[in-house]
């Protein structure tokens, strides 16, 4: 019976370090407070933006987070906690959890990874702030574009007063 238990354990943790890898970003909050109505409104935004929601033990999330190489996560593991992982985007999971939190207060964010690097509440929030990947993409091509743009005007300009000094000299010789 113990046996079954701790291989049970063991497969938990593996799950958890499993997840870990594969996500993006992991966000870890401390949902006391939330009524079941709130908690399913929650995990519903978390599935409609392909983020996973899990309540974990600490200690499997201890064990899971230390195999990862993410020891000092371990002071965020403190009373009753759960874990968003957001595997397609980085920033979905700390943007639903942020404004979930700004709704309902009851909501604390403790900490976050992102890249393999702890981020502690204000990272969470910083990285929240960020616009979503499409309008990124949409600024960088833009910048790309700003001196491509400017280059032809600059040229535009040229051709456009190169012109008007021919024209000048024609008319000076018809008259």
């Amino acid at each position: 019976m113990k046996e079954q238990t701790l291989q049970a354990k063991s497969q938990n943790v593996e799950e958890i370090k499993g997840k870990i890898s594969k996500a993006q970003s992991v966000v870890l909050v401390d949902y006391r407070g939330l009524n079941v109505e709130q908690l399913t409104e929650l995990r519903s935004r978390y599935r409609k933006a392909g983020v996973e929601y899990k309540v974990y033990k600490n200690t499997m999330m201890r064990f899971a987070f230390k195999d990862s190489g993410l020891e000092e996560f371990d002071e965020f593991l403190k009373g009753p906690s759960a874990i968003a992982f957001g595997y397609d985007d980085p920033v979905q999971a700390a943007k639903i959890t942020a404004d979930f939190a700004k709704e309902h207060d009851k909501l604390e964010i403790k900490a976050g990874v992102v890249d393999g690097k702890i981020i502690d509440v204000n990272g969470v929030k910083d990285l929240a702030d960020l616009p979503p990947r499409e309008v990124l993409i949409a600024q960088v091509l833009g910048g790309f574009n700003a001196p491509i743009q400017g280059f032809a005007n600059v040229l535009q300009g040229t051709i456009r007063s190169l012109a008007i000094v021919l024209n000048a000299i024609q008319e000076k010789q018809q008259a």
